[in-house]
């Protein structure tokens, strides 16, 4: 494993190339499968624009989320580039390994302090959202048990189970 990188449940980060993109690129969306949402951090601004950093449903390819840039920024042309940054963990875990502080961190030292405090909206609402994602697959809301996945349940025809207990 290289400096700067982390593994967690068989999740690899290259932490320290993400600091990198927090600190450096002009727009990163950085994404949480779980939650099915994606943080927008837009760090471009203007005398009329200030930088955004909003949560927004996930897409299917990085056209699309240019589009939706586009729809949510229009004063701006189409970014350079775009940095995707996928984040298969508790959304606790960017605070804890040190990835919140460099985003915010850009916004303290560009002087956006309205910024800054969308910043701390945006971690909380994505903290809720991921509690409320939990509770409900606890109780089986929109997921199914594998148990549940085939009518009339599991029998012995289904695999090699000796005494078709199931055990």
């Amino acid at each position: 494993m290289k400096p700067g990188e982390h593994v967690d449940f068989d999740f690899q980060l290259d932490l320290a190339e993400m600091a990198n993109s927090l600190d450096t690129a002009d727009v990163v969306a950085l994404y949480f499968p779980l939650l099915r949402k994606t943080l927008i951090i837009d760090a471009r601004s203007s005398a009329v624009d200030a930088p955004m950093i909003k949560i927004v449903e996930m897409v299917a390819t990085p056209e699309e989320r240019f589009r939706s840039l586009r729809r949510l920024r229009p004063r701006f042309p189409r970014p350079e580039s775009l940095t995707l940054i996928p984040w298969p963990k508790y959304v606790q875990s960017l605070v804890n390994l040190g990835m919140w502080d460099h985003l915010v961190a850009r916004f303290v030292n560009l002087g956006f302090t309205d910024t800054v405090r969308e910043c701390e909206g945006c971690l909380e609402e994505l903290t809720a959202m991921e509690k409320e994602e939990i509770r409900r697959a606890l109780n089986g809301e929109n997921y199914k048990s594998l148990w549940e996945s085939k009518p009339g349940g599991w029998t012995e025809a289904d695999g090699d189970l000796e005494d078709g207990t199931g055990v």
